[in-house]
């Protein structure tokens, strides 16, 4: 059997948990960037894996758009995993509708706990660098053990039952916001001259091309989804917003968290 995840990780916490994932569940599983390949070819692939964080309390956009543009599917199995810091919100309920609606056939989902990645929560002290916990590393060791005994199943053709989707109250009462919302919250971006050296890692990395590089970075607003990933990854701290400016960022995984996951 070989499979898949699909996955969009602005910040590379998602991009951990797929790594772990992958080691463990028992069968080939390659993984796939959605910024860097859009256009993966899903016929090859006997399970599927969606994988994304949550971003301003729902999915990415990018990642929404990758999922709409993929082709009907006839039931191809599909499993999700969702990461979250200061709550996962309505977002692995709502990759399983969209994965529904494309065809796939849910057979489960996890979130995972991971640090926040959001600078404006940082700032706050609800960054959760801590996480995740050797308990939730546990959690998400049962569900993909669960998840290898039932593609063992499906290897056997034998019926496998569906794991349901379940998030807590909270994130039930919670409500998605619209993504233009997370542009405004950021609100205009500038460069500091003097500290850019025009490396070009924010046009690179950026997941909706929104910025070019005139030489020093331009970002054009209206194609921006509020990510904050230049902010966070640009290696000289030269960008800024109105709100924040020299910190806090979060550049990825820290050590204690890529160990947590290794372990």
């Amino acid at each position: 059997m070989r499979g898949v995840v699909c996955y969009y990780s602005g910040s590379g916490n998602t991009r951990l948990a797929c790594e772990h994932l992958a080691a463990r569940v028992g069968i080939d599983l390659d993984l796939v960037d959605v910024v860097d390949d859009a256009k993966v070819d899903l016929a090859s692939y006997d399970v599927v894996g969606l994988a994304a964080p949550t971003d301003f309390g729902g999915m990415p956009q990018r990642f929404e758009t990758f999922i709409d543009g993929l082709p009907q599917q006839q039931g191809k199995p599909v499993f999700l995993l969702n990461t979250f810091g200061f709550m996962s919100g309505r977002t692995l309920r709502d990759m399983a509708d969209l994965a529904t609606s494309r065809g796939f056939e849910v057979l489960g989902g996890h979130s995972l706990r991971m640090p926040e990645d959001y600078p404006p929560m940082i700032a706050i002290r609800l960054g959760f660098a801590g996480q995740p916990t050797r308990g939730g590393v546990r959690a998400f060791d049962t569900f993909i053990d669960g998840l290898a005994s039932t593609l063992g199943a499906l290897q056997r053709d034998e019926a496998v039952a569906r794991r349901p989707i379940r998030i807590g109250l909270l994130s039930a009462a919670s409500r998605t916001r619209a993504r233009t919302a997370a542009r405004e919250d950021m609100g205009d971006k500038s460069v500091d001259a003097e500290l850019c050296t025009e490396c070009g890692l924010c046009e690179q990395r950026c997941p909706y091309r929104a910025i070019t590089l005139s030489p020093k970075p331009v970002f054009d607003m209206g194609a921006c989804y509020g990510c904050w990933r230049c902010y966070n990854q640009c290696p000289q701290h030269a960008i800024y917003t109105a709100r924040f400016r020299g910190g806090p960022y979060y550049p990825g995984p820290s050590r204690r968290t890529r160990e947590t996951l290794e372990a």
